[in-house]
């Protein structure tokens, strides 16, 4: 079987795009990964819904996933974005393709609230391609929800289970049902708004996108080193932005215009239908990127 993936941090990974076309920014792209890879993230998540996956062609993907594969030595949890399985494998492939063994295994969505039928899609995806699977619970992507006690259900009949990400509120609570029931790693998301309390519950760690993963990795490590009290301290710095960043329709907007203000991509836009950044927000966003800790600013 996979192994499980490592506890800690597992960046996702904006799409940075350029001009009017909105093409993929490879250069960028490149710089963003190598600098995950300098701070420390223990892995990256490529094609997540941070790096709108389902707004890009197949072979924008492959150009994505190249781009990242040359760029760093990290391993790879790669997304896909369909919910029937013949397109997810049709990705899981593409996945297995490019990143080889670098592949630490494909992030899948629940797409059913049946744990027999989640169990039957995961199976199949892994039989197809030999992956670890990343399962994803991800109600407000997916628009299908499941029971807490049924997706323990579903990951105990899918053996190549090497995680699980947990992204449907309240996610503490689910974090410690999952953690208690299941001897797989369980990953908190949403960029990062839960994490305290989701590694007080025994996540091992997190896998969202956050425009300063500095503040994710030195949560994560103070927890290690001194428990909730030190990761509190070290997290307090970032959580105004970490709360101004998850406002529902524009957080994708504020965090790729928040990567883009700290120099790590050329230009900030988002492809449609995802809602652009209200001009009236900017000077806010600054304010909060101004208060971060001189060394990530």
């Amino acid at each position: 079987m996979p192994a499980q993936l490592a506890p800690g941090v597992w960046g996702v990974v904006p799409t940075p795009f350029l001009g009017s076309a909105l093409e993929v920014d490879e250069p960028s792209l490149a710089r963003l990964a190598k600098h995950y890879e300098r701070i420390g993230a223990t892995g990256l998540t490529v094609l997540g819904v941070f790096g709108e996956a389902a707004r890009l062609s197949t072979e924008e993907r492959r150009t994505v996933l190249e781009a990242v594969v040359d760029a760093v030595d990290l391993p790879l949890v790669v997304g896909v974005t369909a919910l029937a399985t013949a397109p997810v494998l049709e990705e899981a492939r593409l996945a297995r393709e490019v990143a080889g063994d670098r592949l630490a295994g494909v992030m899948v969505q629940i797409n059913s609230p049946d744990p027999q039928v989640v169990a039957t899609h995961l199976n199949a995806v892994h039989d197809a391609t030999g992956a670890g699977i990343v399962v994803q619970d991800y109600p407000e992507t997916s628009r299908v929800t499941i029971r807490t006690p049924d997706l323990v259900r579903a990951v105990r009949a899918v053996p190549s289970t090497i995680a699980v990400k947990a992204e449907a509120p309240p996610t503490p609570a689910t974090v410690a049902l999952l953690t208690t029931e299941l001897d797989v790693p369980v990953f908190g998301g949403l960029g990062g708004l839960g994490l305290l309390d989701e590694l007080a519950a025994g996540a091992a760690g997190a896998m969202t996108g956050f425009s300063c993963p500095e503040g994710l990795i030195a949560c994560v490590e103070a927890w290690r080193s001194g428990g909730y009290e030190a990761a509190r301290e070290a997290y307090l710095p970032y959580l105004p932005l970490v709360n101004f960043e998850a406002q529902a329709r524009i957080g994708l907007a504020l965090r790729k215009e928040a990567v883009r203000r700290r120099g790590l991509i050329m230009e900030s836009g988002v492809r449609p239908p995802a809602a652009q950044l209200p001009e009236a927000l900017v000077p806010q966003l600054e304010r909060h990127l101004a208060a971060l800790p001189k060394e990530v600013r």
